[in-house]
């Protein structure tokens, strides 16, 4: 099964690395002393294999780490090791981002396309996933409909993450599905805001013209732990992309503040989309 890392996972491969630096040695050096290889000190460092805490203990070791440093760190790497939901669907998410989605604490989201999939209603999942994917089975289709299901309940949590997400003007008049099913996804997101005060729902307005999403979507993920940094995730159909350094943070902020300023208030945009719910009938 391919090693998918969890935040806690990233933040332990930083901790490693880090450590190493401040001895003064290089990755060989550490692989001779643990009679190790390079490799495998080099996965453990960029989260590429799942970190074995007797491993992590004889590096810490070698390290010199006192406790409670070295419990603490220990303790990341059992944790690190756990399995999620989302394990069980292997087949269905690529990469890291469920895992990553699932420990946030704020979640940003620029989407000019699509209803974002943690408000997707149902019957709205189908018909994206239907058009998109290309599947070979209706089974294959049902299954990441099931997944996603699992995915949204991420928001019903009583700890549930901040959840700001913006929505072009086009995503409220492209009748995926068609007119019954966008008329009752659009319903769902109108009531959306009352129902889970942690989410935020903008749209971005026809007038705003050139904004700074024209770009693509992106989301930029938040976490409580000040050792674990935001990450910026983007989504491609040649592969996904995760940004973590404080250059790229900044700049995935800076646009998204700057779509933020352009968009139509929480209110003016529950008002839009209450319209074209209307219209659709």
């Amino acid at each position: 099964m391919t090693y998918r890392p969890t935040v806690r996972g990233r933040r332990l491969a930083r901790e490693l690395r880090k450590l190493r630096e401040e001895q003064g040695l290089t990755l060989q050096e550490v692989a001779d002393r643990l009679d190790w290889s390079r490799a495998t000190v080099s996965r453990l460092e960029t989260s590429q294999t799942r970190p074995k805490p007797g491993d992590i203990a004889d590096i810490l070791d070698l390290y010199g780490v006192p406790s409670p440093d070295r419990d603490a760190l220990i303790t990341l790497a059992r944790q690190a090791g756990q399995r999620g939901w989302w394990t069980a669907y292997q087949d269905v998410f690529a990469g890291s981002y469920v895992a990553l989605e699932d420990e946030a604490s704020h979640i940003r989201t620029w989407d000019p396309q699509l209803v974002h999939g943690l408000l997707q209603t149902e019957d709205y999942s189908r018909a994206v996933i239907t058009a998109g994917r290309l599947l070979p089975s209706e089974e294959e289709i049902e299954r990441r409909i099931a997944a996603r299901k699992i995915r949204q309940a991420l928001l019903d949590r009583a700890d549930a993450p901040r959840f700001q997400v913006i929505f072009d003007e086009a995503v409220l008049h492209r009748p995926i599905g068609g007119e019954k099913v966008m008329r009752a996804q659009l319903s769902a997101l109108a009531t959306v805001a009352e129902i889970r005060p942690s989410v935020t729902i903008q749209v971005l307005p026809y007038t705003a013209a050139a904004h700074a999403g024209l770009d693509g979507r992106f989301t930029i993920l938040s976490y409580p732990d000040p050792a674990g940094p935001d990450i910026a995730y983007v989504e491609g159909t040649m592969g996904d992309v995760y940004l973590e350094s404080a250059e790229e943070i900044a700049k995935h902020r800076d646009r998204f503040e700057r779509i933020m300023k352009r968009a139509l208030s929480p209110e003016e945009s529950a008002h839009l989309i209450a319209e074209a719910a209307r219209s659709s009938l």
